[in-house]
């Protein structure tokens, strides 16, 4: 398994790289740690500024990769000049890596509405699973045991998601819960709703709590024999789909949500929207959004 983790120089600390070397990861893991310094100018002066900028950066690189190294992983270390989202994830295919984690800086929803941000654009455009990691709440490590919330549509993409899941290591005491969201509820306005029509919403909504216990019963059987304690839930909450794995997160107190992405561009997500993103942009806790080719590349 091949993780990428991005470091920014400017950030006092780097959740991600903290949960790399807090969590267990299969045998032979490898890890690199690279930081994409911005184009400087003018032109005539990037080559001696580049130089003198990246023997520094790979000096704190090399600092920074020594937990990792201590706990016996194989480590390399990147400084790389170009824009850092096109960076990390040029470098990700060309690594052909399985996992980018890269750290939230939490921007408000206007800042990420206006300017995106280099987490975001990853997430969008990365060729292999993301996660995007937050502080854990109360400040400690993953050491103790990780709660990972599970959603599932019954689709291809989640059953990869809950795959890949199901076969890497988790620290001792980890727990999964398994939810799946009905994709028809009937709303509040449902006062408003003719009587012939608010029996065929009401069966519309009974046929969809239906299909979503039997998501939830296919997810149970690919975590079998897996190390973590599995449960199951059948959300109570009413809400669109990502209001209410956020909610039943924010209520379990998940420190990580993981999710199966459908594999759109990022065009398509920026007009129709996506829910595995829009979970991970407003999640508290840590998000992973598991693209089918980090599996079969990680399997193969």
């Amino acid at each position: 398994m091949k993780v990428l983790v991005p470091i920014d120089m400017t950030a006092a600390e780097s959740a991600a790289l903290n949960d790399a070397v807090a969590r267990p990861w299969p045998p032979g893991a490898m890890f690199c740690l690279l930081h994409a310094v911005a184009p400087i100018y003018p032109p005539l002066l990037v080559p001696r500024l580049f130089e003198n900028v990246e023997t520094k950066i790979r000096q704190r690189l090399d600092r920074s990769a020594d937990p990792l190294k201590k706990a016996g992983w194989n480590v390399r270390t990147e400084a790389l000049e170009g824009s850092p989202p096109r960076t990390i994830n040029a470098f990700a295919n060309e690594w052909r890596a399985d996992l980018v984690m890269i750290s939230s800086h939490d921007l408000s929803p206007l800042v990420r509405l206006c300017l995106g941000g280099t987490a975001q654009s990853v997430m969008r455009h990365a060729p292999c699973s993301v996660e995007i990691v937050r502080l854990r709440r109360d400040g400690s490590d993953r050491r103790g045991g990780m709660k990972i919330l599970a959603a599932t549509d019954g689709s291809e993409f989640s059953a990869v998601a809950l795959r890949s899941v199901a076969v890497r290591p988790w620290p001792e005491g980890s727990k999964v819960k398994v939810i799946s969201v009905p994709e028809f509820v009937l709303g509040k306005d449902a006062c408003c709703l003719e009587t012939h029509q608010l029996k065929e919403f009401r069966d519309l909504g009974a046929t969809s709590i239906e299909n979503a216990k039997r998501c939830i019963a296919t997810a149970e059987g690919i975590l079998t024999g897996c190390s973590l304690a599995v449960s199951t839930e059948l959300p109570k909450y009413e809400d669109r789909p990502y209001q209410v794995i956020l909610h039943d997160a924010e209520e379990w107190q998940a420190d990580l949500i993981v999710v199966g992405s459908h594999g759109r561009s990022g065009f398509d997500r920026v007009v129709m929207g996506s829910v595995s993103e829009a979970v991970a942009l407003h999640a508290k806790c840590s998000v992973e959004i598991i693209r089918e080719a980090a599996l079969t590349q990680r399997e193969s």
